[in-house]
């Protein structure tokens, strides 16, 4: 089978080439030993990331929690807002728990390794 035949898949086709490990990390986009050092640790940056998008879905979270308190109070007689907070939140929220499982999905499946 024609690899370049297949559409999207036509830049495959010079991977057979690849004869040393920088060309694969570089085609991986993987950081150099320089890019490590100089931005911290790869962990770090996960956990700085997944606790900004934590940050982020609790705020999304309260806005719509706010825009729910002044509806009900009669401030605001506008439900696009209300609508619209209610959705970031949700999508916020599900994305963040859709993370979580692979997250544990992940943990279950290290920690079957046989040693």
């Amino acid at each position: 089978m024609d690899l370049s035949a297949i559409s999207g898949l036509s830049a495959l086709s010079g991977i057979g080439s690849i004869s040393n490990i920088d060309d694969v990390t570089s085609l991986t986009g993987m950081l150099t030993d320089e890019t490590k050092k100089t931005d911290g640790t790869l962990f770090e940056s996960l956990l700085n990331t997944a606790i900004d998008n934590i940050n982020t879905t609790n705020s999304y979270l309260s806005d719509f929690e706010n825009e729910q308190i002044k509806f009900a109070l009669g401030e605001t007689e506008n439900t696009h807002d209300l609508t619209i907070a209610l959705q970031k939140a949700s999508a916020a929220l599900q994305y963040t728990v859709a993370i979580r499982d692979k997250v544990l999905s992940a943990y279950r499946e290290l920690m079957q390794i046989q040693i």
